[in-house]
């Protein structure tokens, strides 16, 4: 980190100088801590005397800070940052409108990334690191003094900031692989600031081994009166979830699978308790419609009246202010509004200038023509099922097939009318310019399921023996069964007649496929894509699932690119330029020069 970076979320020389703004920050539906209490504060002694022992004074400067944490990931910067490192260099996301008014990701786009490019800062990430690494050194003293601080209340807010801390570090070491890693609260000047790299595996193991640590002190639900909190705040599932995709890229497949299973068991309870509220709505899945459509697993219907599908996609990605529908799915998102004025809450800028808005219903992305393509056939598909033939609802809730844009997040919502050969899809208005109300999931249910259907085809063997066959058969029913369901929902059909095959399925590598084709359609623009190919990249040892990949997106220069992906080094990314003058002890990614002269170092 260089000095600038710490700067921007010290604790005392940043508290002695920053207003209340900087570290109070409206949060979800509304702030933690109020504003008096601030004014009150600052009201006590000039705000240039306030000293960092007279700030962690109460509760309510634990809940500030923490609120700034949360504040922090809503930034617009953070959030591109999240779009485009996890999923613009992918064959997902192609070149858009006006990407002249954004040289440094039109770059991205074409594979061309230097050192010198603005994406490649990280001091926003870092920024909450230290915010979280503050609180989890001064809680605990504030806790002491502080009666009415309970010990459950301090328990909770260290198991929150321990969890966005490794969230951010998790966004970083898949980015960048070796990052500076530090626990400590930068607060003081004289305090060493240039780390050096910290090798991507200690990092994922401190990472893993902090969450165990603090999993049982998270929240496990909040009020009933605060639903935006049930997934716009770090719970006990959030904690599972993450540990679950950890443990993945960790290779043990084995915790990957049992932290899944109880992100799962979680959902099926709330999905109970909201069948017991909502019974008779069009929007809750029935008991048998979840046992036969979903092979149990508790999603919520797409279809919402017979032969009306789309619901799923209101209730995740779009306007739907019932909280109980994406309160069943959605395990941890950040929280934005479509009346940022009124609300005193961001609106979700990255994707109103990434994906579209109504004044430019193509933002500086679109689906790539790979993607388009794709979409059109109707077989030989890369991406979506043949099997499905044109029945895949996602194939509208991801891309407005109409004007060839992003959809997914985009719109408030789609209906989709079913009961043909080929869908009628009826795309409602685009959010208004700055005015993007759509919340920016980090974890899902669907999500969750998929990673565990991957450790499952990781544990499969190779081979046609019968003892591998007979081994391999039920963990390839359950794998099957798990990437079914998330299909079956998006099959715009009331009554089932298309739809994969488990014969289709009988070995290791066609169930990898499989997973990695569900997950790539399931998920498609939120920021995962790249982060999956990444991975595979890693547990192969190679780069040719994803440079195959990478070169699909474009018709000419598909060989530059390839060639420019050959080492394992160039599918991460490069140190930024300033970072490396300010902080001699950060060497280069090899594959990368110093941003000087040329985007990559020769690796072929």
């Amino acid at each position: 980190m260089d000095m600038k970076t710490i700067n921007i979320c010290k604790g005392t020389k940043r508290l002695k100088k920053m207003g209340c703004a900087a570290f109070v920050a409206f949060s979800l539906s509304q702030s933690l801590i109020s504003l008096t209490s601030c004014s009150d504060f600052l009201e006590i002694e000039p705000q240039n005397e306030i000293t960092l022992e007279k700030f962690w004074t109460e509760k309510a400067d634990v809940d500030g800070i923490l609120a700034g944490c949360y504040s922090g990931l809503q930034d617009e910067g953070i959030i591109k940052r999240m779009m485009i490192w996890g999923e613009f260099r992918s064959e997902n996301v192609g070149i858009g409108q006006n990407i002249n008014n954004d040289n440094n990701l039109e770059k991205i786009l074409k594979e061309n990334i230097d050192a010198k490019n603005s994406y490649t800062t990280w001091d926003g990430f870092y920024g909450i690191i230290n915010r979280c690494n503050t609180v989890l050194k001064y809680a605990p003293e504030v806790a002491k003094s502080v009666t009415s601080y309970t010990d459950s209340e301090l328990r909770a807010n260290i198991a929150e900031a321990t969890a966005l801390r490794a969230l951010c570090y998790f966004y970083l070491i898949r980015t960048f692989r070796d990052v500076p890693y530090s626990t400590y609260a930068f607060t003081d000047d004289d305090q060493v600031m240039d780390l050096p790299a910290t090798k991507f595996d200690d990092v994922l193991d401190s990472l893993i081994v902090s969450l165990e640590e603090v999993k049982g002190m998270a929240v496990k639900r909040y009020p009933v009166t605060s639903p935006l909190y049930q997934t716009g705040r770090i719970t006990q599932d959030a904690i599972h979830a993450m540990l679950c995709e950890m443990y993945l890229w960790k290779k043990d497949y084995d915790s990957c699978i049992r932290y899944a299973d109880l992100v799962i068991a979680s959902k099926k309870e709330i999905a109970e308790n909201n069948r017991s509220l909502l019974q008779g709505t069009s929007s809750v899945s029935s008991t048998s419609n979840t046992e036969t459509r979903f092979n149990g697993f508790p999603l919520v219907s797409d279809m919402s009246s017979s032969n009306i599908f789309g619901n799923a996609y209101t209730s995740l990605f779009g306007y739907d202010t019932n909280y109980y529908l994406y309160d069943q799915e959605i395990i941890f998102q950040l929280i934005f509004d479509d009346d940022p004025y009124g609300s005193n809450m961001k609106a979700n800028g990255a994707v109103n200038t990434f994906y579209g808005n109504a004044r430019s219903t193509i933002g500086l992305v679109a689906p790539s023509d790979f993607l388009l393509d794709d979409i059109s056939k109707t077989s030989q598909r890369n991406i979506f099922a043949d099997r499905n033939k044109k029945l895949d609802a996602r194939m509208y809730e991801n891309v407005n097939t109409n004007n060839k844009s992003v959809h997914k997040f985009t719109t408030r919502r789609i209906e989709i009318k079913g009961g043909t050969s080929t869908p009628e899809p009826d795309y409602y208005s685009l959010y208004s310019e700055n005015q993007n109300g759509s919340n920016w999931v980090i974890y899902r249910l669907t999500d969750i399921m998929l990673l565990k259907a991957e450790a499952l085809s990781q544990k499969l063997r190779e081979g046609s023996d019968q003892e591998i066959v007979e081994y391999n058969r039920p963990i390839l029913d359950q794998a099957f069964s798990i990437v079914n369901a998330v299909n079956k929902r998006s099959v715009c059909q009331t009554v089932l007649t298309d739809t994969l095959q488990r014969a289709d399925y009988a070995t290791k590598s066609q169930m990898e496929t499989l997973v990695y084709q569900e997950r790539q359609r399931e998920l498609m623009f939120e920021g995962k894509r790249w982060f999956d190919l990444v991975r595979i990249s890693r547990r192969e040892g190679n780069t040719l699932t994803l440079s195959s990949a990478a070169m699909r997106k474009v018709t000419t220069g598909g060989a530059l690119i390839a060639n420019r992906l050959t080492k394992m080094d160039a599918i991460y990314w490069p140190y930024n330029y300033e970072e490396l003058k300010v902080n001699k002890n950060l060497k280069q990614n090899p594959a990368f020069s110093s941003g000087e002269n040329e985007s990559y170092a020769k690796n072929y």
